[in-house]
């Protein structure tokens, strides 16, 4: 009987050059940046332009392709019309499933068949845009409230509290959504990545592939520890409830939990300790349009 790896545990599937998650260091880098360096430095739609042209962007470079994010946000009527009409108590990760699915169907650019790769991109640009809507509208269509229409004067992160709240947002609530965006932007090889490449092995479509990784990420041992937090905060209810169960958690667990406190953790702590800043140090614009700090080259 040959040898099997359960899970794929211990097994490459493939290699990656966009991030490397070194879990046991505790450190977490995008195409040579580390995580710290880019969330001090840099935003949201420069990180994604890194991850997807592999270098970060001159002014120029950046102002193209936050157009191009901006002007792709509105989706189609068919959709929008299934958002309001989807079971107000359905599960969001269904939902978002459901939507990314439907987008396929409006976009004749989906193709099967052997990879074009700038339409592809194109594809990969229009969901970044439309999947925080469908996020949004959805989250107000169950609640019985209006669907804003879309903008595109805000950042991606700026424009999503927009649409979830309906009013202007505030620059410490952009900058740590925008944070946030970051520190999730990708990490690696990871199981809905995994189901994605397996999708579009087989020649199927961008969308295909993209239904298959939410439907993935949806998976309590995967995008479930996000989840995870929310009724963590829902259970203890207030702030001056924290400290006691942090110590039933303790006790409970063992004080050792972890040696190493994750990227995604210790950034967050720091904002924290910093009283969540309304704006961050921008001073990293050059003269050469170089839009991140000097040091870090383009």
């Amino acid at each position: 009987m040959s040898d099997y790896a359960k899970g794929l545990e211990g097994v490459i599937a493939n290699e990656s050059a966009l991030s490397n998650v070194e879990g046991l260091e505790g450190r977490l880098s995008y195409l040579g940046y580390s995580i710290d360096e880019l969330v001090e430095n840099c935003s949201f739609e420069e990180t994604t332009y890194l991850l997807h042209f592999g270098k970060l962007p001159n002014t120029s470079e950046l102002a193209d392709f936050e157009k191009s994010l901006r002007t792709n946000r509105d989706i189609p009527q068919g959709v929008i019309d299934f958002l309001k009409s989807a079971p107000k108590d359905a599960n969001p990760m269904d939902v978002l499933r459901t939507g990314v699915s439907m987008l396929g169907l409006f976009d004749k650019r989906a193709g099967i068949g052997e990879p074009d790769q700038d339409a592809n991109r194109e594809v990969a640009i229009s969901l970044c845009a439309q999947t925080s809507v469908i996020v949004a509208y959805y989250h107000r269509a169950r609640q019985g409230l209006d669907l804003p229409p879309v903008r595109d004067d805000l950042s991606e992160a700026g424009h999503f509290l927009y649409l979830i709240t309906g009013d202007e947002p505030s620059e410490a609530a952009t900058k740590t959504l925008d944070i946030a965006y970051i520190l999730h932007a990708d990490h690696g090889m990871n199981a809905s990545t995994f189901s994605a490449r397996v999708t579009v092995a087989t020649l199927s479509d961008f969308y295909s592939a993209m239904t298959s990784a939410v439907g993935t990420l949806k998976g309590p041992l995967h995008g479930g520890a996000n989840e995870g937090v929310i009724k963590m905060l829902q259970e203890i209810g207030s702030l001056d409830k924290v400290d006691a169960y942090v110590k039933h958690v303790r006790n409970f667990l063992g004080y050792h939990v972890s040696a190493t406190a994750s990227t995604r953790c210790s950034i967050p702590a720091l904002l924290i300790s910093r009283g969540w800043r309304s704006s961050l140090p921008r001073n990293w614009a050059r003269p050469n349009g170089s839009t991140c700090p000097s040091g870090l080259p383009l």
